[in-house]
């Protein structure tokens, strides 16, 4: 029987191109998620399967996939979709794809950085309502960057480039994380290792990059945005549950905190109604990794993970 290759959303051609060297290919006809039992019947039989973020792999995923499946391949950093315990129960290697997304999403994170001291899309939207307005001392006045404190929640390698980029914009830079970074990585930034509750009262930006897992969810909720300062700002391009989305519309309305910028969201592609109010949130549609060479990379690199796994060897970017 031939080996089959199951991809539950379209990805770029070149990874589809090298999943076929190696078996069957099935892609997904449906531009969009699909449903529980749709994701079910798709994966059935299959030797290996390509997921994506919006995928749930689980014990019934694995039910419905049988026995011959050898590994899932998530095309993402991100692995919080898949339980990698249940996998490793039943055999099945896990890959993500690290690596390949750090600079686009990095710059993503700055963006909205940017975007949100300096009121980038609070502007932007009063042009396109044909709001009138004259320039003035007084206009539209956001907060300067230079000389601010960024604090980094998890220094891994998309917190990494994002410091370097502050740094670059004249930032001083604090992160909190399981570990210390190593010495050289603290010299070239000038950053410290702080607690995470000073982190909060300290940093005139929060940008988060932690992986959410059951200790991260809901990690900033209205307690931790309570510790920040009345004129910080938030930004998360991780995983949308590590902010409690109904705290942070809370704390935006009421001034706890000045401005945000979300890439991502709790309830994807649902965003908190009491977000979409608010003029000082940023709110762009998960568009971390979107540049046409990192979706690409990203996929070439699940089909490579796919393709080593399948011909005998090891992956490439293994979960561990």
């Amino acid at each position: 029987m031939a080996t089959r290759i199951v991809v539950t959303r379209r990805i770029p051609d070149p990874a589809i191109e090298l999943l076929e060297s190696a078996g069957d290919v099935w892609v997904s006809p449906h531009d969009r998620p699909l449903s529980t039992a749709e994701l079910h019947d798709a994966v059935r039989g299959a030797d290996a399967a390509v997921t994506l973020l919006h995928d749930r792999v689980d014990d019934a995923f694995l039910d419905a996939a049988g026995p011959g499946l050898r590994i899932a391949a998530n095309v993402a950093v991100g692995y919080d979709n898949v339980d990698v315990g249940a996998c490793a129960r039943r055999g099945v290697i896990v890959s993500n794809t690290p690596g390949v997304l750090t600079e686009a999403t990095a710059d993503i994170a700055f963006a909205l950085i940017l975007m949100s001291t300096r009121r980038l899309g609070e502007g932007e939207r009063l042009i396109r309502a044909e709001t009138g307005w004259s320039w003035s001392m007084f206009f539209m006045l956001g907060t300067g960057i230079q000389g601010k404190t960024l604090g980094i929640v998890g220094l891994g390698q998309i917190g990494l480039a994002t410091a370097r980029r502050a740094r670059a914009f004249g930032m001083e830079v604090v992160y909190a994380g399981r570990r210390q970074a190593p010495e050289e990585v603290e010299a070239e930034l000038g950053a410290r290792l702080v607690p995470l509750d000073e982190l909060l009262a300290t940093a005139d930006v929060v940008s988060l990059h932690c992986p959410l897992s059951a200790e991260t969810r809901h990690l900033i909720d209205a307690d931790a945005l309570a510790r920040m300062k009345p004129s910080a700002f938030l930004v998360n391009t991780t995983r949308g549950p590590v902010v409690d989305e109904a705290a942070l519309a809370d704390a935006l309305r009421a001034g706890a905190i000045a401005g945000a910028g979300l890439d991502v969201f709790e309830r994807e592609p649902e965003v908190h109604p009491g977000l979409i109010e608010l003029e000082n949130v940023v709110l762009i549609p998960h568009l971390g990794s979107a540049t046409i060479e990192t979706r690409t990379a990203m996929g070439v690199l699940a089909a490579q993970n796919v393709v080593a796994v399948l011909g005998g060897g090891a992956p490439v970017t293994p979960v561990a």
